[in-house]
C-alpha cells in the first residue's frame, strides 16, 4: 500500500523544525527512523498532514556519557547505543534491552528517542527508562521542559507530547555499582513483539562487577514489565528480597505480589492468564540474573 498525500519539510535546525511542527498542529508528525511510523503510513493507520524530517538537524545525533547519566540524541539508533561502549559500561541495562528489540535491520534504522515518543506497551526502552527514572527533553512554541517516567507514559501509544513538540532528547541515569540489571522477555519469534518481558534492578551491599558477592545482601529491588500493561510502571520488590544474601536469592513472595498486581489483555496471541503467568517466571528468572552468583529458588 501507499501512504496517504502529506507535506514533506526537512528542517536543519530545532527551531525550523518546532516551527514546522507547530503550523502543523495536530497534522504534524516526526520522522526520525520510521520504522513506526512509516508501516503506520503505508496501512494507512495515520494520515498526518505534515511529515517533519529531523534527520538533517545538526546535535540531535549525539550519545554523551558522564558521571550521572546516559544522554541519547534524538537521532541517535538502536544499534548506535547498542555498540557504544562507554554508555552500555555506565548502565549495561541499555545492551541488555537494546539486543531484545526486532531485529539489527530495524536497530539499524530505528530510533532510542523514536521509541520512548510512539510509547508502545511492549516496547523494551520505555521499560528501561522508567526503571531508571530517566527523562526525555521536549521543545516546543512555549520553550523546553522535561518529562520524567514513567508519568510521561500516559497509557498505550500515547506519550506526554504537545501539538508542536519536538522530543530532542532522552536522558537516562546512572544506577549505583552495587546495583545488578537485567531484561528477560519471551516473543512467539525471535524478532516479534514479546507477548511479556521484565526488566529488573537488584541493589546489593556490594559490588556487581567484580569482587567478592558470597556475603553481599539485597538492599533494594524494582522491576518493570513489558506487554501485560498499558504502561511501564515500576513495581517495588524490596518488601519482599530485603536482607536475602544474593547467594540464596528466594523469589517466590516478590513473585507472587507482582504477578497478582498485573492485568494482562487477552488476544490472538495469549491469554490472560498465561500472560500474567509467564510474567512471573520471566520475573523470577530476571532476579537472578540481576544477582548472578545467587542461586535462587525460582517460582514457575
Amino acid at each position: 500500500m501507499k501512504p496517504p498525500p502529506f507535506r514533506y519539510v526537512a528542517p536543519r535546525t530545532v527551531d525550523e523544525a518546532v516551527t514546522a511542527l507547530a503550523d502543523a498542529g495536530v497534522g504534524g508528525k516526526v520522522l526520525a527512523g520510521g520504522q513506526s511510523l512509516v508501516p503506520l503510513l503505508n496501512m494507512r493507520l495515520v494520515a498526518p498532514s505534515t511529515i517533519v524530517d529531523i534527520n538533517g538537524v545538526a546535535g540531535l545525533d549525539a550519545i554523551e556519557v558522564d558521571d550521572d547519566a546516559v544522554v541519547v540524541g534524538a537521532t541517535v539508533r538502536h544499534r548506535e547505543l547498542e555498540r557504544h561502549p562507554s554508555a552500555v559500561d555506565a548502565l549495561p541495562v541499555l545492551r541488555q534491552a537494546l539486543v531484545l528489540v526486532a531485529h539489527p535491520v530495524i536497530r539499524n534504522r530505528g530510533t532510542v528517542v523514536g521509541s520512548l515518543v510512539h510509547a508502545d506497551p511492549a516496547a523494551e526502552l520505555p521499560a528501561v527508562l522508567a526503571l531508571v527514572g530517566g527523562s526525555v527533553t521536549l521543545v516546543g512554541p512555549d520553550g523546553r521542559r522535561e518529562v520524567t517516567a514513567p508519568a510521561c507514559f500516559r497509557s498505550a501509544m500515547e506519550f506526554d507530547l504537545r501539538p508542536g513538540e519536538l522530543a530532542v532528547a532522552a536522558t537516562f541515569p546512572r544506577l549505583p555499582v552495587t546495583t545488578g540489571t537485567a531484561f528477560l522477555e519471551l516473543a512467539r519469534r525471535h524478532g516479534d513483539y514479546a507477548m511479556a518481558g521484565v526488566c529488573v534492578a537488584v541493589d546489593t551491599s556490594g559490588p556487581v562487577d567484580g569482587g567478592d558477592r558470597d556475603h553481599a545482601t539485597v538492599t533494594g529491588a524494582r522491576a518493570v514489565f513489558i506487554g501485560v500493561s498499558d504502561t511501564p510502571t515500576p513495581i517495588d520488590l524490596g518488601p519482599h528480597l530485603v536482607g536475602q544474601s544474593t547467594t540464596s536469592l528466594d523469589t517466590d513472595a516478590a513473585v507472587e505480589a507482582a504477578r497478582s498486581g498485573l492485568a494482562p489483555t487477552t488476544d490472538i496471541h495469549a491469554t490472560a492468564d498465561y500472560r500474567r503467568h509467564l510474567a512471573g517466571v520471566l520475573l523470577a528468572r530476571a532476579l537472578v540474573a540481576a544477582a548472578p552468583t545467587s542461586v535462587a529458588t525460582v517460582a514457575a
